[in-house]
């Protein structure tokens, strides 16, 4: 059965925390036993080998005929005396039991050495210690308690400080797994955000998660449909505008067609022309807002050999080169609009455009470069604002209505698209328009 896991971030962060600390304490309790066990080991030890030694000064000091008599006095619960020679079959310990250095700490001048002793009275071998006494007889000590096999000596600092860097390590993994649980919604909703400004018809945010941030992200979700909301109702009210203006400036061409005075008739016509041409301008802005879901493969080099086409036939120069080896999934119609804006306004400033189509891992960039004046920094980008026109661009001929960058933008955008400006180092200014493949 699965448990539940909290719903809430802050039950979350508060379970991470508390098995991080009952982790810590379950190690720093695993050192303290294993050190507490060292003490008492070595403890025990020094405790054994004072008494042997204390035991060998006695004998040292008695005659060695008197020796035999005293052999059971002296011996203790813990040790079992003998002076009689070790068998030959015996083999040394080695020399890494915890038990040697005590003994020698304790009797430096003597030879000692240490063995695993078998007796019939018990199932497993004891520890036997040989001293030499001080003309040379063998004191050898049985000590039933203590396994003969070598123990492991403390760890080395070395070992020590590992244990603690593991330690370290591990409640530094555990803080960056807690902090980083903490923080990914956080990231997720600050990428969605980003995302909306770029695309509002973007997929709404998912409401998985705590309690804490699938509140926010329900928010964020209403607050991202009522931008929609927004925008489509201030789409609509353009479309309307630029729609209904068209059946009065209709009457005004056949009214001014009455106008006796040719040149007065002319500039009302020159009017109207204007205003008919801001109306269409508007609608297509208000068709870029809302782009076709549906996508098609679209050959690149037909489209902008077609558009290099049509250029000319219009007495345009345009210069195109580079190749796509695969199609682009996008809306035809909309992409030839974003492009042929792009290349009418290069004509508009900079005499003839050249075309460049190059071919990246991840995209398609087309450069649309013209070989006019260019554009200052600061206006590069507030050229695509609806409406905007830059001072040298206020004239009828040349300004036309501030919409087209960004009714090329809007149809760029609505297919994953995106076109920025930059002057080009050979002069004039570039349009370099990215599609992702």
């Amino acid at each position: 059965m699965r448990l539940p896991w909290p719903r809430s971030l802050f039950s979350r962060l508060m379970l991470i925390w508390l098995t991080g600390i009952a982790l810590v304490l379950a190690v720093s309790f695993a050192l303290f036993v294993g050190e507490r066990d060292r003490v008492g080991r070595d403890a025990l030890f020094e405790g054994i080998a004072q008494e042997i030694a204390s035991t060998a000064d006695v004998l040292d000091r008695l005659e060695a005929g008197e020796r035999a008599k005293w052999i059971d006095e002296l011996g203790r619960r813990r040790l079992r005396l003998s002076l009689r020679p070790l068998p030959d079959r015996l083999r040394p310990l080695p020399s890494n039991h915890p038990l040697l250095p005590a003994l020698k700490g304790a009797m430096p001048e003597r030879e000692i050495a240490l063995y695993a002793h078998h007796r019939g009275d018990g199932p497993h071998p004891a520890l036997l210690v040989s001293v030499s006494l001080a003309d040379g007889t063998p004191l050898n000590i049985r000590l039933p308690g203590i396994p003969p096999t070598p123990v492991m000596h403390t760890p080395p600092p070395g070992q020590l400080i590992s244990a603690l860097l593991a330690l370290l390590v591990g409640v530094s993994l555990l803080t960056w797994f807690s902090v980083r649980i903490a923080t990914r919604p956080l990231s997720r909703m600050s990428a969605a955000a980003r995302a909306l400004g770029e695309d509002p018809e973007r997929a709404p945010m998912s409401t998985r998660g705590p309690t804490e941030v699938a509140q926010a992200a329900t928010a964020f979700n209403q607050m991202q449909q009522r931008i929609i909301e927004h925008v489509r109702e201030r789409t609509r009210i353009l479309a309307a505008i630029s729609h209904d203006l068209q059946t009065p400036i209709t009457r005004l061409r056949l009214r001014a067609e009455m106008v006796d005075d040719d040149g007065l008739r002319t500039k009302i016509q020159s009017d109207l022309d204007a205003m008919q041409t801001l109306i269409k301008e508007g609608l297509a802005y208000a068709r870029s807002m809302e782009a076709s879901k549906t996508t098609q493969p679209i050959d690149l080099n037909r489209l902008l050999e077609a558009l290099r086409d049509d250029a000319t036939d219009m007495g345009w120069t345009v210069h195109l080169e580079g190749h796509a080896s695969t199609p682009f999934s996008g809306h035809p119609n909309a992409l030839r609009r974003a492009l042929w804006n792009l290349i009418e306004n290069g004509v508009k400033f900079g005499d003839h455009v050249d075309v460049e189509i190059t071919e990246h891992a991840d995209r398609y960039e087309i450069g649309i470069r013209d070989h006019g004046p260019g554009l200052a920094a600061e206006e590069q980008e507030k050229v695509f604002e609806a409406f905007y026109r830059t001072e040298a661009s206020r004239n009828r001929e040349t300004g036309g209505t501030g919409l087209g960058l960004a009714i090329a933008r809007n149809l760029l955008r609505a297919q994953r698209g995106e076109v920025r400006l930059g002057n080009h180092p050979g002069g004039g200014l570039m349009a370099i328009v990215s599609l992702p493949k």
